[in-house]
């Protein structure tokens, strides 16, 4: 289909340029061309047919070899030829490159047709209307195709925002479970790697110090009761998800829960296992949240414990890089109590250069860390910190110190100052585009009616200074009539007054200026601004159904003003016995007359405006939907990991985390030591299965190849998308193992970009080469997937073309020297 797309266009014209070519040549002189014009004619019209086949894809020098075939095969007609290669080229170059290049080739084109058409008629009067017709012809054109760009553009921009909610959603189940995981992490190294450190201190230390072993208890059971509360409020937040996701789908369209967001955000902020929405403080409250001050409390928690803890840090801390700040010092602050019991520690955080730089420092430990054969982490400890860095944009390092320490240094970016309005800047670029494409259309409908002035000037008499002032006023008045259609997209109906008003100019001119007769059929002409203010109101303006006066008012607006027009300069009741008050009924009814045969050709224009509108809104709410949808997925997979996580801490351990408080407060401190041993043990069990889970089903997984598409696309229909599958097993027998591999991952990522719509997938096999297409593909084409389909084309050396269309076009090499199987990376989707 994208093949004919290319080619029927110029193969039509071809057949065109030819019949005109040689039937009218014989017809117009009555003889044929010579044998050598003919060959150059063949020559200039397949030159044209190739470069205008191949203008989707390099549409610039599409371009400059049409006008150079065009200026041939024009020259060479001798009855003139209206060759209209240039038109489809520049249109492409439009649709396909940035604004400055288009301007560029509308000059280029605009002067190739005034060079040509200056040889062919000369310098003679009719030479101007001749350049007029050719500027505003290529001035349309070119602002057609600038409109379908910006058009494709904010699809473009949707397809990657969708592509990239795509890709979220796919990936959100497993960023929820490390999340979690990592919060979890966060909770037992606190809480009760606390717990297990003082208790053991206080029985090592019992003889010596009876008053540990109170405070130890007291401290178990406050501990252990957060550590309870906060798995609590975890499991309350499942059930109200579940009961607000409930109420939710039945009244949200898009079965995304008001109510579910909120009490994920506000509970588990306070709860402090959410991490991204801690630093929010619950629903509701706006800003970021300051972090100085947590901050500081939880160095005062630690240095209850009995540790020298020196901190220096700014005191307006907030935002992110704050809240991973207070996440990559707390996890520091418990990796130093657990391996380094009563070494002090340093903090420093300073804000340089729009980011925060972390040092946490802990001397030698003064004592054994840990009794032999007991274990209190959990392994992921430094990772957890880099996984908070690399989430704010950061980096962060840990290793042995100089002084035979252990020293952890974090640089983050932070977000809390003034950041660069990009999102403005584009809308500026846009606005820009906008109106070069408004300003080609207002100058069509200033220049357009002056075609008809130069041609009545010719048979004006008087001075030449005279026709020249008059031309003049015309054209002013021309010009201020089309000026208000700068502003049709903006403000349509501003736009439309202004139309209107300034067609009562004429009259006001006609009455005080001494102008040529019949002057009202120069406003005729210039109703081309009304059409065009009319389909901008319809397309533009608020509220379809409100729009319809704007087919009625400047209908009776232009009769008005025309009428006016004609009674000034004597074309109405000219030679009539008409006076006084019939002559002004007259001038009623022939207005009302001509307003109804006006709105008559206005009410299409307004009525494709209102489908144009309706057309491009039903787009966008098709890709509002869809994102809605693929929102709607990624919250759920997210509510089933967490679901899972509260179920597996409710049975395994937050029986054992009440056990360790109950016997607290019985004051069997024995027991408390090793229930919280058991704790922590439970709570690193389920930690490790969260990884294990993911890492044995990747492990586990087969490597899919290029035979199994058949298998893959059949999926895909069962789940209700229509997916056709062409070249198998034709194109797929004896492909290198590596080759068969990259083929089905990649047709695995196109087609599981997110679409909906039906897709077809061709694989055809030529000297060699192995040529995947996946048509119907629209989110593969930007965004993320078109990243990694792009890595996977390079990985097996072949060759990727992305169309905007929604077609990707992969070609590999499937001959013997195709890449070896061990260079292949491990599927992503495996």
């Amino acid at each position: 289909m994208e093949t004919i797309r290319n080619w029927l266009l110029p193969v039509l014209l071809a057949v065109g340029q030819a019949a005109w070519f040689l039937p009218g040549n014989a017809l117009r002189d009555g003889e044929l061309p010579g044998l050598a014009a003919f060959v150059v004619m063949g020559a200039a019209v397949a030159v044209e047919t190739v470069a205008l086949g191949w203008r989707r894809r390099t549409p610039v020098a599409a371009l400059g070899w049409t006008l150079g075939a065009s200026l041939v095969v024009q020259s060479l007609s001798t009855g003139g030829s209206a060759d209209v290669g240039p038109l489809f080229a520049l249109y492409s170059v439009a649709v396909r490159c940035p604004t400055r290049v288009t301007l560029l080739a509308l000059a280029a084109t605009t002067a190739c047709d005034w060079v040509l058409s200056a040889v062919r008629i000369g310098f003679r009067p009719s030479l101007v209307s001749e350049l007029a017709i050719a500027a505003v012809v290529y001035a349309v054109c070119a602002a057609l195709g600038e409109a379908r760009r910006q058009w494709l553009a904010g699809r473009l921009t949707a397809a990657r925002r969708l592509a990239g909610a795509e890709e979220s959603r796919q990936r959100a189940g497993e960023a929820e479970r490390h999340r979690l995981a990592r919060e979890l992490h966060d909770v037992s190294a606190h809480h009760l790697t606390s717990v297990v450190v003082t208790v053991d201190a206080a029985r090592r230390l019992g003889d010596s110090r009876p008053k540990l072993a109170a405070e130890a208890l007291l401290f178990a059971e406050r501990a252990g009761g957060e550590t309870v509360s906060a798995i609590r409020r975890l499991v309350a937040v499942v059930r109200t998800m579940e009961q607000a996701g409930n109420a939710g789908t039945a009244q949200d369209p898009d079965g995304i829960s008001h109510v579910n967001r909120l009490a994920v955000t506000g509970v588990m902020g306070a709860t402090g296992i959410a991490d991204g929405v801690e630093g929010t403080g619950g629903a509701g409250r706006p800003g970021p949240r300051p972090m100085t001050g947590p901050i500081q409390e939880l160095v005062a928690a630690f240095g209850r414990l009995g540790r020298p803890i020196a901190t220096r840090m700014p005191d307006d801390l907030a935002g992110p890089a704050a809240e991973a700040v207070f996440g990559i010092v707390r996890e520091a602050l418990t990796n130093a109590l657990r391996y380094a019991p009563g070494a002090t520690v340093r903090i420093d955080v300073r804000r340089e250069d729009g980011a925060l730089d972390l040092a946490v420092d802990n001397d030698p430990p003064r004592a054994s860390a840990q009794p032999a054969g007991t274990n209190l982490g959990s392994g992921r400890g430094v990772a957890g910190m880099r996984e908070r860095a690399a989430a704010v944009g950061g980096e962060l390092t840990a290793g042995p110190g100089p002084g035979g320490g252990w020293r952890v240094r974090a640089t983050l970016p932070d977000t809390t100052g003034p950041r660069r309005p990009v999102v403005s800047s584009r809308r500026r670029d846009f606005l820009r585009e906008q109106r070069l494409t408004d300003g080609a259309l207002a100058f069509a409908a200033a220049v357009t009616p002056l075609f008809v002035v130069l041609v009545a000037a010719e048979e004006w008499t008087g001075r030449g200074g005279w026709v020249l002032s008059r031309i003049g006023v015309l054209s002013v008045l021309l010009a201020l009539h089309a000026l208000p259609l700068l502003w049709r997209r903006r403000a349509p109906w501003a736009a439309l007054a202004g139309v209107m008003a300034t067609a009562w100019l004429w009259p006001v001119v006609r009455v005080f200026t001494e102008l040529p007769a019949r002057f009202a059929q120069f406003l005729v002409g210039g109703g081309c601004a009304e059409l065009l203010v009319v389909y901008a109101v319809a397309a533009y303006g608020r509220g379809a159904g409100r729009t319809w006066p704007a087919a009625v008012a400047p209908a009776f607006g232009l009769a008005g003003a025309l009428t006016a027009t004609a009674a000034a300069d004597g074309s109405v009741g000219d030679g009539s016995s008409l006076d006084g008050i019939w002559a002004w009924a007259l001038a009623v009814l022939i207005a009302l007359a001509l307003g109804l045969v006006i709105c008559l050709l206005l009410a299409p224009v307004w009525g494709a405006g209102v489908a144009v509108r309706g057309r491009r809104l039903h787009v966008l709410a098709r890709e509002d939907s869809e994102l809605a949808d693929s929102v709607r997925q990624a919250e759920a997979a997210v509510d089933d990991e967490r679901r899972r996580l509260a179920v597996s801490l409710q049975d395994a351990v937050l029986r054992r985390t009440a056990g360790v408080v109950e016997l607290a407060r019985q004051g069997r401190l024995d027991e408390v030591a090793a229930e919280a041993r058991a704790a922590l043990a439970a709570m690193r069990e389920l930690l490790h299965s969260l990884g294990d889970a993911e890492a044995s089903r990747q492990r586990l997984a087969p490597q899919p190849t290029a035979a199994e598409l058949d298998t893959l696309c059949r999926q895909l229909c069962s789940a209700g998308r229509e997916v056709t599958l062409r070249g198998i097993p034709e194109a797929v027998a004896g492909l290198p193992v590596p080759v068969s591999l990259s083929a089905y991952r990649v047709v695995e990522a196109a087609l599981g970009a997110g679409d909906r719509v039906p897709a077809r997938v061709t694989l055809r096999r030529r000297r060699n080469t192995l040529r995947i297409t996946v048509a119907g593909v629209r989110l593969a084409v930007a965004g993320p997937v078109a990243e990694r389909l792009r890595v996977q084309a390079a990985s097996a050396e072949g060759r990727i073309t992305l169309g905007t269309a929604g077609t990707v076009r992969v070609s590999l090499p499937a001959g013997p020297s195709a890449a070896p199987a061990q260079e292949v990376p491990p599927s992503p989707y495996a």
